[in-house]
Protein backbone atom coordinates (compact mmCIF):
# COMPACT_ATOMS: atom_id res chain seq x y z
CA UNK A 1 0.00 0.00 0.00
CA UNK A 2 1.45 3.35 -1.05
CA UNK A 3 1.87 5.83 1.80
CA UNK A 4 -0.21 8.99 1.44
CA UNK A 5 1.51 10.74 4.36
CA UNK A 6 4.86 11.05 6.03
CA UNK A 7 4.83 11.33 9.82
CA UNK A 8 7.76 12.70 11.80
CA UNK A 9 8.19 13.76 15.42
CA UNK A 10 11.05 16.02 16.52
CA UNK A 11 11.54 18.92 18.92
CA UNK A 12 8.06 18.35 20.41
CA UNK A 13 6.43 18.94 16.99
CA UNK A 14 4.52 16.20 15.19
CA UNK A 15 4.61 16.68 11.42
CA UNK A 16 1.92 15.20 9.20
CA UNK A 17 2.83 15.81 5.56
CA UNK A 18 0.47 15.00 2.69
CA UNK A 19 2.75 13.05 0.39
CA UNK A 20 0.83 12.42 -2.79
CA UNK A 21 2.18 15.46 -4.58
CA UNK A 22 2.16 14.01 -8.08
CA UNK A 23 -1.62 13.63 -7.79
CA UNK A 24 -2.34 16.95 -6.08
CA UNK A 25 -2.51 15.17 -2.70
CA UNK A 26 -5.96 13.95 -3.69
CA UNK A 27 -8.12 12.04 -1.24
CA UNK A 28 -9.11 8.39 -1.59
CA UNK A 29 -9.99 5.67 0.90
CA UNK A 30 -6.35 4.86 1.63
CA UNK A 31 -5.69 8.57 2.26
CA UNK A 32 -8.57 8.77 4.75
CA UNK A 33 -7.52 5.62 6.62
CA UNK A 34 -3.89 6.73 6.83
CA UNK A 35 -4.88 10.23 7.97
CA UNK A 36 -6.87 8.67 10.80
CA UNK A 37 -3.81 6.61 11.78
CA UNK A 38 -1.58 9.71 11.67
CA UNK A 39 -3.97 11.67 13.91
CA UNK A 40 -4.05 8.77 16.36
CA UNK A 41 -0.24 8.86 16.51
CA UNK A 42 -0.33 12.56 17.36
CA UNK A 43 -3.01 12.03 20.01
CA UNK A 44 -1.17 9.25 21.78
CA UNK A 45 2.46 10.42 21.55
CA UNK A 46 3.22 12.29 24.74
CA UNK A 47 6.25 14.08 23.27
CA UNK A 48 4.07 15.86 20.71
CA UNK A 49 3.08 19.34 21.92
CA UNK A 50 2.05 20.84 18.57
CA UNK A 51 1.06 19.37 15.18
CA UNK A 52 2.29 20.81 11.87
CA UNK A 53 0.11 19.79 8.91
CA UNK A 54 1.48 20.47 5.42
CA UNK A 55 1.66 19.12 1.87
CA UNK A 56 4.31 18.47 -0.76
CA UNK A 57 4.27 19.56 -4.38
CA UNK A 58 2.35 22.39 -6.05
CA UNK A 59 -0.90 21.75 -4.18
CA UNK A 60 -1.90 21.46 -0.56
CA UNK A 61 -4.86 19.20 -1.41
CA UNK A 62 -7.27 19.50 -4.31
CA UNK A 63 -9.94 17.29 -2.73
CA UNK A 64 -11.30 13.93 -3.74
CA UNK A 65 -9.61 11.61 -6.21
CA UNK A 66 -12.00 11.95 -9.16
CA UNK A 67 -10.54 8.87 -10.85
CA UNK A 68 -11.44 6.83 -7.78
CA UNK A 69 -14.94 8.31 -7.85
CA UNK A 70 -15.32 7.34 -11.50
CA UNK A 71 -14.05 3.81 -10.83
CA UNK A 72 -16.71 3.37 -8.17
CA UNK A 73 -19.38 3.75 -10.88
CA UNK A 74 -22.72 2.41 -9.62
CA UNK A 75 -21.18 1.89 -6.17
CA UNK A 76 -20.43 5.62 -5.78
CA UNK A 77 -22.95 6.18 -2.92
CA UNK A 78 -21.39 3.40 -0.85
CA UNK A 79 -17.90 4.55 -1.84
CA UNK A 80 -18.41 8.12 -0.61
CA UNK A 81 -20.16 6.96 2.55
CA UNK A 82 -17.24 4.72 3.51
CA UNK A 83 -14.65 7.32 2.58
CA UNK A 84 -16.30 10.15 4.50
CA UNK A 85 -16.69 7.82 7.47
CA UNK A 86 -12.90 7.66 7.90
CA UNK A 87 -12.28 11.22 6.72
CA UNK A 88 -14.83 12.79 9.05
CA UNK A 89 -13.58 10.84 12.03
CA UNK A 90 -10.07 12.15 11.28
CA UNK A 91 -11.32 15.74 10.86
CA UNK A 92 -13.31 15.56 14.12
CA UNK A 93 -10.30 14.24 15.99
CA UNK A 94 -8.07 16.93 14.48
CA UNK A 95 -10.55 19.62 15.50
CA UNK A 96 -10.74 18.23 19.01
CA UNK A 97 -7.04 17.51 19.37
CA UNK A 98 -5.72 18.89 22.67
CA UNK A 99 -2.48 19.84 20.91
CA UNK A 100 -2.70 22.95 18.72
CA UNK A 101 -2.43 22.51 14.95
CA UNK A 102 -0.46 24.77 12.61
CA UNK A 103 -1.37 24.31 8.94
CA UNK A 104 1.08 25.21 6.16
CA UNK A 105 -1.01 25.66 3.01
CA UNK A 106 1.65 25.34 0.32
CA UNK A 107 -0.71 25.60 -2.65
CA UNK A 108 -4.34 25.41 -3.72
CA UNK A 109 -6.79 23.85 -1.27
CA UNK A 110 -10.11 22.71 -2.72
CA UNK A 111 -13.05 20.53 -1.73
CA UNK A 112 -12.22 18.32 1.24
CA UNK A 113 -8.71 19.76 1.04
CA UNK A 114 -10.24 23.09 2.06
CA UNK A 115 -11.64 21.44 5.17
CA UNK A 116 -8.24 19.98 6.04
CA UNK A 117 -6.59 23.37 5.57
CA UNK A 118 -9.07 25.24 7.73
CA UNK A 119 -9.20 22.80 10.66
CA UNK A 120 -5.85 24.15 11.88
CA UNK A 121 -5.71 26.56 14.83
CA UNK A 122 -3.13 28.69 13.02
CA UNK A 123 -3.34 28.61 9.21
CA UNK A 124 -0.48 30.14 7.23
CA UNK A 125 -0.75 30.08 3.43
CA UNK A 126 1.79 30.62 0.68
CA UNK A 127 1.10 33.58 -1.58
CA UNK A 128 0.51 31.13 -4.44
CA UNK A 129 -2.24 29.29 -2.53
CA UNK A 130 -5.92 29.72 -3.21
CA UNK A 131 -9.10 28.36 -1.66
CA UNK A 132 -12.24 26.98 -3.28
CA UNK A 133 -15.16 24.70 -2.48
CA UNK A 134 -15.30 22.87 -5.85
CA UNK A 135 -18.01 20.33 -4.93
CA UNK A 136 -20.96 21.74 -6.94
CA UNK A 137 -18.84 21.58 -10.09
CA UNK A 138 -18.97 17.79 -9.90
CA UNK A 139 -22.51 17.55 -8.55
CA UNK A 140 -21.60 16.96 -4.91
CA UNK A 141 -22.16 18.80 -1.62
CA UNK A 142 -19.45 19.79 0.92
CA UNK A 143 -17.81 17.39 3.32
CA UNK A 144 -14.74 17.40 5.62
CA UNK A 145 -16.33 20.07 7.82
CA UNK A 146 -16.41 22.73 5.09
CA UNK A 147 -20.06 23.66 5.71
CA UNK A 148 -19.30 24.03 9.44
CA UNK A 149 -16.04 25.95 9.18
CA UNK A 150 -16.76 28.40 6.35
CA UNK A 151 -19.70 30.34 7.87
CA UNK A 152 -17.93 30.52 11.23
CA UNK A 153 -14.76 31.92 9.68
CA UNK A 154 -16.04 34.20 6.92
CA UNK A 155 -19.78 34.54 7.55
CA UNK A 156 -22.79 33.04 5.84
CA UNK A 157 -22.78 35.30 2.76
CA UNK A 158 -19.18 34.60 1.78
CA UNK A 159 -19.73 30.88 2.45
CA UNK A 160 -22.73 30.96 0.12
CA UNK A 161 -20.69 32.79 -2.50
CA UNK A 162 -17.94 30.18 -2.38
CA UNK A 163 -20.38 27.27 -2.56
CA UNK A 164 -23.10 28.55 -4.90
CA UNK A 165 -21.01 30.74 -7.23
CA UNK A 166 -17.79 28.75 -7.15
CA UNK A 167 -15.80 31.74 -5.89
CA UNK A 168 -12.08 31.10 -5.44
CA UNK A 169 -10.26 33.19 -2.84
CA UNK A 170 -6.63 34.14 -3.33
CA UNK A 171 -4.31 33.91 -0.33
CA UNK A 172 -4.52 37.68 0.21
CA UNK A 173 -8.32 37.62 0.02
CA UNK A 174 -8.42 34.68 2.41
CA UNK A 175 -6.35 36.61 4.94
CA UNK A 176 -8.43 39.77 4.53
CA UNK A 177 -11.72 37.98 5.25
CA UNK A 178 -10.41 35.83 8.12
CA UNK A 179 -10.40 32.51 6.29
CA UNK A 180 -6.74 32.02 7.23
CA UNK A 181 -4.41 33.49 9.84
CA UNK A 182 -1.92 35.10 7.48
CA UNK A 183 0.04 34.70 4.26
CA UNK A 184 3.72 34.10 3.68
CA UNK A 185 6.02 34.36 0.67
CA UNK A 186 6.20 30.88 -0.85
CA UNK A 187 9.90 30.47 -0.13
CA UNK A 188 9.40 31.37 3.55
CA UNK A 189 6.30 29.28 4.27
CA UNK A 190 7.93 26.38 6.03
CA UNK A 191 10.23 28.65 8.02
CA UNK A 192 7.23 30.71 9.17
CA UNK A 193 5.13 27.69 10.10
CA UNK A 194 8.07 26.07 11.88
CA UNK A 195 8.50 29.24 13.95
CA UNK A 196 4.81 29.26 14.84
CA UNK A 197 4.80 25.57 15.78
CA UNK A 198 7.97 25.96 17.87
CA UNK A 199 6.49 28.93 19.73
CA UNK A 200 3.31 27.01 20.52
CA UNK A 201 5.29 23.93 21.63
CA UNK A 202 6.96 26.06 24.33
CA UNK A 203 3.63 27.18 25.79
CA UNK A 204 1.36 25.51 28.34
CA UNK A 205 -0.41 22.93 26.20
CA UNK A 206 -3.13 22.09 28.78
CA UNK A 207 -4.04 25.79 28.95
CA UNK A 208 -4.15 26.05 25.15
CA UNK A 209 -6.25 22.89 24.97
CA UNK A 210 -8.84 24.42 27.29
CA UNK A 211 -8.76 27.68 25.33
CA UNK A 212 -9.31 25.72 22.11
CA UNK A 213 -12.28 23.92 23.62
CA UNK A 214 -13.79 27.19 24.84
CA UNK A 215 -13.46 28.79 21.41
CA UNK A 216 -15.03 25.84 19.61
CA UNK A 217 -17.99 25.75 21.99
CA UNK A 218 -18.53 29.51 22.21
CA UNK A 219 -20.90 29.79 19.24
CA UNK A 220 -23.41 27.37 20.75
CA UNK A 221 -23.66 28.92 24.24
CA UNK A 222 -25.21 31.95 25.86
CA UNK A 223 -22.82 34.37 27.55
CA UNK A 224 -23.62 33.23 31.10
CA UNK A 225 -23.00 29.59 30.22
CA UNK A 226 -19.73 30.47 28.49
CA UNK A 227 -18.60 32.49 31.51
CA UNK A 228 -19.23 29.46 33.70
CA UNK A 229 -17.16 27.25 31.40
CA UNK A 230 -14.36 29.86 31.44
CA UNK A 231 -14.39 29.84 35.24
CA UNK A 232 -14.15 26.05 35.30
CA UNK A 233 -11.35 26.00 32.73
CA UNK A 234 -9.16 28.61 34.43
CA UNK A 235 -9.66 26.89 37.79
CA UNK A 236 -8.44 23.61 36.28
CA UNK A 237 -5.45 25.43 34.79
CA UNK A 238 -4.62 26.96 38.18
CA UNK A 239 -4.28 23.49 39.71
CA UNK A 240 -1.51 22.54 37.30
CA UNK A 241 2.20 23.32 37.90
CA UNK A 242 2.32 25.35 34.69
CA UNK A 243 0.21 28.09 36.25
CA UNK A 244 2.61 28.80 39.12
CA UNK A 245 5.57 28.43 36.77
CA UNK A 246 4.02 31.06 34.52
CA UNK A 247 3.34 33.43 37.42
CA UNK A 248 6.85 33.04 38.86
CA UNK A 249 8.48 33.47 35.46
CA UNK A 250 6.55 36.71 34.92
CA UNK A 251 7.62 38.09 38.29
CA UNK A 252 11.23 36.97 37.78
CA UNK A 253 11.27 38.44 34.26
CA UNK A 254 12.27 35.20 32.57
CA UNK A 255 10.72 32.88 30.04
CA UNK A 256 8.56 30.15 31.60
CA UNK A 257 9.52 26.51 31.28
CA UNK A 258 6.29 24.64 30.58
CA UNK A 259 7.98 21.38 29.59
Amino acid sequence: MTARFSVEISDSIGRITLDRGDDGNTIDQVFCDQLLDAVHTMETTEDVRCVLLSGVGRFFCVGGDINAFASASDNLPRFVREMTGSLHMAVARLAGLSKPIVTAVNGPAAGAGLGLALVGDVVIAAQSANFSVAYPGIGLSPDAGVSFLLPRLVGLRRAQEMIYLGRTFSADEAEACGLITRTSPDEQLYEETQKAASKIARMSIPALARAKRLLLQSTSRELEAQLEREAEAIAHCAVEPNAMEGVNAFLERRKPDFA
